[in-house]
């Protein structure tokens, strides 16, 4: 072996060693994989979205760097800023890099990276740079499970098992014994219904000896109606349920009865599409019932305020984008809210996309103030078990009722000859001319008393207009006769418009 100078006795032990531990297959630390969503995307998002992000109108140099088809293509200066597994050609890996002020990258106005950074980027890169998707939009897939060392009869019995047992493994532990059946009734029935299982319960439980015991509570507490109640907890958290309004004074508002149809949704196990379509639009569907519009609460669980001096519009507004960020929140297992203001930075949702949502949760007839009144409308009125059965009764009740009268009266058809025939053959009535004493028009419009005593309009003709005329009952005309009817009559003259009657 030849040496250069300095290359001394044990430089040459030391190499040797390390010859002899490759030839003998020992492998030295690589660097860790690094995870593009968990390491690479903060970077590039804190510190370069600003200048090479979703914002077309702050971009620079043609570069955006949270899209793989954009980050890995050549940009305005024809070079590429990321080259899978070569750091000499990826511009970015220069910019970041660099001594020169106005070559590196951030900008010294930006935010610096750190050598741990920038030591990231280099790793990812010469790794291939492997680019995910935000790890919401990755379909979930069944994992392999994982291979153990010990098993038994006992464990592991399913699945699941088999992580725990590999895990303890890693850490050297050993699962424990099963438990007692006194603690797995409490253990059971304290997750499935959220309370604690009774003295008579656990006795019943201790009793049975069958193999089949424990499936059997399984099923007892699955049909109990308490399950609904912890099942519902966590949905009715992420859908914000109050019976208050939270603003101002945090008046009072019924949206129990929703809460409740949620936890009986979950005791008859309703299907998961009804679930949801019912809840984001079911008073939409045709024929909705009465169950369908009272799902829809879910929209009406936001916050409403009546706060003196407060602005009704930016109220208004305020709820439609608490149903936007909840709905996207609890549907679609993102956040939009950021879109609001931008295109979003990780999801694929642009500032657009975010008003159309916006439009589609206007169309409420609300106001941006109505919590003083309790149930803001729109609201919808529900009737307990006994008031909905008088409230049928009532309506059969009033059709029957409406049936009667429009039907013909059969003794009231046969009476009306015998009545007009009577009518008839008494003494005709006798109509007398009044003599008005007094009389005005609300338009100021010209009366005239004529020689016959009626009274003729003249003058433009208003739109609306009304007469007072004043008639004494007791006058000389009609004195010592009764009185059973009064006819205004309307008469023709040459001076009226086409010789009248037009007024």
């Amino acid at each position: 072996m030849r040496t250069r100078p300095g290359f001394t006795l044990w430089t040459r032990l030391a190499l040797a060693v390390v010859c002899a531990l490759a030839s003998r297959g020992v492998a030295f630390a690589q660097a860790p994989e690094v995870d593009y969503n968990r390491d690479i995307r903060p970077i590039l998002s804190n510190h370069c979205y600003t200048c090479h992000g979703p914002d077309a109108g702050q971009r620079k140099a043609g570069l955006r760097l949270d899209q793989k088809e954009t980050a890995f293509k050549a940009i305005e200066s024809g070079s590429v800023a990321i080259v899978p597994g070569n750091l000499a050609k990826s511009e970015l890996i220069a910019r970041v890099t660099a001594t020169d002020a106005e070559t590196k990258m951030p900008p010294p106005e930006g935010k610096a990276l750190s050598a741990q950074q920038i030591a990231l980027l280099k790793t990812w890169v010469e790794q291939g740079a492997p680019w995910k998707p935000h790890w919401s939009l990755v379909p979930a897939e069944r994992p392999p499970l994982p291979a153990i060392a010990e098993q038994s009869k006992t464990w592991p019995r399913n699945p699941i098992d088999h992580f725990i047992l590999a895990k303890l493994e890693s850490q050297k532990l050993r699962p424990t014994r099963e438990a007692d059946k006194a603690t797995l009734i409490r253990r059971l029935t304290l997750d499935l219904t959220g309370l604690p299982p009774t003295p008579a319960e656990v006795d019943a439980f201790l009793a049975d000896q069958s193999r089949d015991a424990y499936a059997k509570l399984v099923e007892r507490l699955l049909s109990s109606p308490r399950y609904g109640e912890p099942m519902a907890v966590d949905w009715l958290d992420a859908s914000r349920y109050a019976d208050t309004h939270g603003y101002h004074i945090d008046s009072h508002r019924d949206m129990w009865h929703w809460r409740d149809w949620v936890i009986d949704s979950f005791n008859r196990n309703l299907s998961f599409d009804k679930f949801t379509t019912w809840q984001l639009g079911g008073d939409l569907l045709p024929n909705a019932t009465q169950e369908q519009k009272l799902a829809t609460g879910f929209n009406r669980n936001h916050m409403i305020n009546f706060e003196g001096g407060a602005i009704p519009e930016e109220y208004q507004v305020a709820y439609i984008v608490d149903r936007i960020n909840t709905t996207s929140t609890v549907w679609l297992g993102m956040t939009m809210g950021c879109a609001q203001c931008h295109d979003h930075k990780y999801d694929p949702i642009s500032q657009k996309e975010f008003y159309q949502f916006f439009a589609l949760f206007h169309n409420l007839p609300e106001k941006g103030l109505d919590g003083q009144k309790g149930n803001a409308e729109p609201l919808l009125r529900l009737a307990s078990a006994e008031q909905q059965a008088q409230l049928d009764k009532m309506a059969v009740d009033i059709k029957g009722a409406e049936a009667r009268i429009v039907a013909p009266w059969a003794e009231v058809d046969a009476a009306q000859p015998e009545w007009e025939k009577e009518v008839l053959a008494g003494k005709k009535p006798e109509w007398t001319v009044l003599d008005p004493v007094a009389f005005q028009s609300k338009e100021n419009v010209p009366l005239t008393r004529q020689a016959d005593k009626s009274l003729l309009a003249g003058g433009e003709n208003p739109v609306r207009d009304i007469y007072t005329i004043a008639l004494l009952a007791d006058s000389s005309q009609i004195a010592g006769k009764e009185i059973t009817g009064i006819r205004l009559e309307a008469l023709p003259d040459p001076s009226l418009p086409a010789q009248g009657p037009g007024r």
